[in-house]
């Protein structure tokens, strides 16, 4: 998710042969002329790449393929979802926008955005839980750039030094296990995220639901144990204290530095672990009995927001399937460290680079926050499971006292 969304981390630079648009169309909405024709707009929440970079430059292209000036405002992901809510009520959205998975369901319950069905958009070859966080009452209502989401990645030089097998990590018990013996063999555990905000909810959402969480029950006995897991990490030693104020970031310069067997992090840090100081290697988030947890998605959909009248979608057609063709969807997914949502550039991206394999494995087990219904109360609920993680870790409240007042949060707001 990096940061919420997932921030996107600054990308290595691509072939401009490789973002070149000839597989693929353009589309876009806005003020500009009422056909396909003129300029249109389009805004997406990557403001880190300037007009020089190559995803600015596949956007452009993608404009031009669709025989219109396709004209681009980046902002920050919360600039972008306030302003989107704002121009909505103004009656001067973009043509084509790119949001963060979980603000989609929001801006549906707006009335921004069209479904993807609606101006001739097909989802139906995708990734289904990857364009599940897009989905509002059955209907799609955008199509996935690509999706990251989190893993272990461990030390192997302390690993070996710990006597430590990463195969053997199959459950919860294993894996606390191998945090002891790399405690007892002087080094650290593991270092996660657990500060006070979405990233606080989507570091603890794969033990949450690896233990069989329901996110419309906070307080089960299953969430629990989740939070006890945790709890017990940071009290035994086996976790530092600063989780409580780690971002995924910071977490990740904790495990950089070379101390640390686990980190827990996402697909988004993975050009930062090729030039760390140790080898490295990445597992799949166990669950508490066995299997890949159920891990969430992050990531951005490109959407269509409704315009007065119908005349400017079919270029607004073009410009998300050019940017969401396959060529772009590898060019763009590999670059930016998402996965993309179709298999076959899937296992392109991982013929390319085999250290993308653990997360296509960890992406087909993932859900979306939003996902199942929950839409517009996924929000509320993550910021009474992040608060609910804040006041057991510190010692606040127990792990069941500190879920039973999130869960009952949640249910006085929706009252």
């Amino acid at each position: 998710m990096r940061s919420s969304r997932t921030t996107l981390v600054a990308a290595a630079a691509v072939s401009v042969a490789l973002i070149g648009v000839s597989a693929c169309g353009g589309s876009g909405s806005g003020s500009g002329s009422s056909s396909a024709s003129g300029t249109y707009t389009f805004w997406d929440p990557y403001p880190q790449f300037g007009a020089s970079d190559a995803w600015a430059k596949l956007v452009s292209a993608c404009g031009k393929q669709a025989g219109v000036t396709l004209k681009r405002t980046a902002m920050d992901t919360t600039d972008l979802n306030n302003k989107a809510l704002l121009a909505g009520q103004q009656g001067n959205l973009p043509d084509v926008m790119m949001v963060d998975n979980p603000i989609v369901s929001t801006l549906v319950q707006a009335g921004i955005l069209n479904k993807t069905g609606d101006v001739g958009l097909d989802t139906s070859n995708l990734q289904k839980n990857i364009v599940g966080a897009g989905v509002i009452d059955n209907a799609a209502y955008g199509v996935p750039i690509g999706a990251n989401t989190l893993a272990l990645y461990y030390n192997a030089d302390i690993l070996t030094k710990a006597g430590i097998d990463p195969s053997a990590i199959k459950d919860w018990a294993s894996l606390t296990a191998a945090l002891e013996k790399a405690k007892a063999a002087g080094f650290k555990g593991i270092s996660f995220g657990a500060i006070g905000t979405e990233e606080g909810s989507f570091q603890f959402l794969p033990w949450f639901w690896g233990a069989g969480g329901d996110l419309t029950e906070l307080d089960s006995s299953q969430g629990v144990k989740a939070l006890t897991l945790w709890k017990d990490w940071v009290d035994r030693g086996l976790a530092p204290k600063d989780v409580l104020n780690n971002t995924q970031t910071t977490a990740w310069q904790e495990f950089d530095t070379g101390q640390y067997a686990f980190g827990e992090n996402g697909t988004w840090m993975l050009a930062n672990a090729k030039k760390a100081s140790f080898k490295y290697g990445i597992i799949n988030i166990p669950g508490v009995n066995g299997g890949s947890a159920p891990v969430p998605t992050g990531g951005e959909f490109v959407t269509v927001p409704v315009q007065k009248g119908d005349a400017r979608y079919p270029v607004d057609k073009k410009i998300v399937e050019c940017l969401t063709s396959n060529a772009n969807y590898y060019t763009t997914d590999t670059t930016l460290s998402y996965i993309a949502p179709v298999a076959a550039v899937q296992d392109k991206q991982v013929a390319s680079d085999p250290d993308l394999k653990p997360w296509v494995t960890a992406l087909n087990s993932a859900r979306g926050r939003t996902s199942n219904g929950l839409g517009t109360k996924y929000p509320v609920i993550s910021e009474q499971m992040w608060t609910a993680v804040q006041s057991a870790l510190s010692g606040g409240k127990s792990p069941q006292d500190a879920l039973a007042a999130a869960q009952q949060a949640v249910k006085n707001h929706q009252s």
